[in-house]
């Protein structure tokens, strides 16, 4: 029986058929429990109508009043019909004739009665009433001594079996889950596992250790779907950088006129006079020279930026780092929007000098499209040391307690981002832009630089308004 579902069909009926039998056979222990509560509440009804006796007989002995004497025959005629009425009840729990034996009992009591009221100063018929009347409450009490076990031995009886139905129904559980668990659960937890790796990103294909044909074919197509996700995602992963490279190069072409236009002004002094002082003519081939390297290092960052290379972690002095960012960025910032840098010139950190650019790259770029004509972007970092209580609030990634870092703060004063998208912007292809806005693979590239360098990311919403990125990244 190679298919999942008829496995389930079979588990199924037999849990049922068992749940049936059990079912059944608690409503038939029920009922016979029900039933000797019903006998109990009989014999207590007759405790009661004798008991009731017994208070007007005391009532009749100490004020001799004849509505006493009548509640007491009334009393006695109620205990005589439940005898009656229950004799067989009465027999089976306390034995053959006991019935009749408490009616015959009960009629001596009531014509003990009857004389006493006749002459009541008679004490011996008052001894012999009350001796009568202390037997059949003491009768009555055995009685209902007697039922109490009885119902007593029945409630043992039922938990004593309910307990050995549960024990096998514990049993054959136990090995449906034995069985379950090696050919059914395992490879779904195999599959579960491998989902959420994918949807943390790891693209792992699926191997099923399994031969049910249902989980199979669902491996089969997960690993095409796998498949056909990973080579979208490359293609989209390629687009989405070359369309960061695009903006990083409309800010390079500008930052690197700077030194272009530098070095053709002081090579067109050169030329054009031939008695410059020497002293001038050093300085400006040491300024063509210098404004040659700067030119260098632009071209440097661009090609840095858009080569694939290994991932090689070296210091990289933050502030300068976003201060050239933001100089490739200068051409897209819009004119209303203001910046404002709060970072040592000694901060360090340790990663991949392009990656973390391209990083900084889309989240000011985002900031920007977020704050629209206006607003003002705060950058800011600090340095500290993880503690095992201090990880900052909504901040997801391998940071962990002990360790040197540096925090970077990225807010602007947008709108924000709603709270219910927050968990989600890190994901791959999920954008908050309308359609064509965004491939929302930014972030999701992003967060995957930010954990290849061992640091974590998270976003919040500032108090004043705003979104605000928290990046943590190992210090130098």
């Amino acid at each position: 029986m190679h298919s999942l579902q008829a496995k389930i069909v079979f588990v199924y009926l037999a849990l049922a058929a068992l749940i049936i039998g059990l079912s059944a056979g608690a409503l038939i222990e029920l009922d016979r429990i029900a039933d000797k509560a019903r006998e109990g509440s009989k014999v207590a009804e007759l405790v009661d109508a004798t008991l009731e006796m017994r208070r007007f007989e005391k009532n009749h002995f100490l004020y001799q009043q004849a509505g006493d004497l009548a509640d007491h025959a009334r009393y006695a005629q109620r205990a005589r019909e439940i005898l009656l009425r229950d004799a067989t009840g009465l027999d089976t729990l306390a034995g053959r004739g006991s019935a009749g034996r408490l009616i015959a009992d009960l009629d001596r009591y009531v014509a003990a009665m009857q004389a006493h009221a006749e002459q009541p100063l008679d004490e011996a018929l008052a001894n012999a009433a009350r001796m009568l009347g202390n037997r059949l409450v003491t009768v009555g009490e055995q009685l209902a001594a007697l039922e109490r076990d009885s119902l007593n031995a029945a409630l043992t009886a039922h938990r004593r079996s309910l307990l050995i139905w549960l024990a096998v129904v514990a049993a054959l559980l136990t090995l449906t889950g034995i069985v379950l668990a090696r050919q059914v659960a395992r490879p779904l937890q195999a599959m579960e596992a491998r989902m959420e790796a994918v949807a943390s990103g790891q693209l792992t294909r699926l191997a099923l250790d399994s031969r049910e044909r249902e989980l199979v074919s669902l491996a089969a197509a997960f690993n095409h779907v796998l498949d056909e996700l990973e080579r979208r995602q490359h293609t989209l992963v390629r687009a989405e950088k070359l369309a960061s490279l695009g903006t990083l190069l409309s800010g390079v072409a500008h930052e690197l006129n700077n030194p272009l236009s530098n070095i053709s002004s002081s090579a067109q002094i050169l030329r054009e006079d031939a008695g410059i002082d020497p002293t001038f003519q050093q300085q400006l081939i040491a300024d063509i020279d210098a404004e040659t390297l700067r030119a260098r290092r632009i071209v440097r960052a661009l090609l840095d930026y858009a080569g694939d290379r290994e991932f090689k972690p070296a210091p990289v002095p933050l502030a300068e780092l976003v201060e050239e960012t933001l100089r490739f960025l200068k051409a897209k910032r819009p004119p209303g929007v203001e910046v404002r840098v709060d970072i040592a010139a000694a901060l360090t950190v340790s990663g991949d000098r392009p990656r973390l650019q391209q990083v900084l790259l889309n989240l000011i770029v985002n900031a920007y499209d977020a704050m629209g004509a206006r607003g003002v972007l705060s950058i800011a970092a600090q340095a500290g040391v993880v503690g095992k209580y201090d990880l900052l609030p909504g901040l997801t990634g391998q940071c962990r307690p002990g360790n040197a870092v540096v925090d970077l703060l990225l807010g602007d004063t947008g709108p924000g981002i709603p709270a219910e998208h927050q968990e989600r912007v890190f994901d791959p292809f999920y954008t908050t832009k309308a359609v064509g806005q965004g491939s929302g693979l930014g972030l999701f590239i992003a967060f995957e630089i930010i954990e290849e360098h061992g640091g974590c990311i998270g976003v919040t919403n500032r108090p004043e308004g705003g979104a605000e990125f928290r990046i943590r990244l190992p210090a130098a």
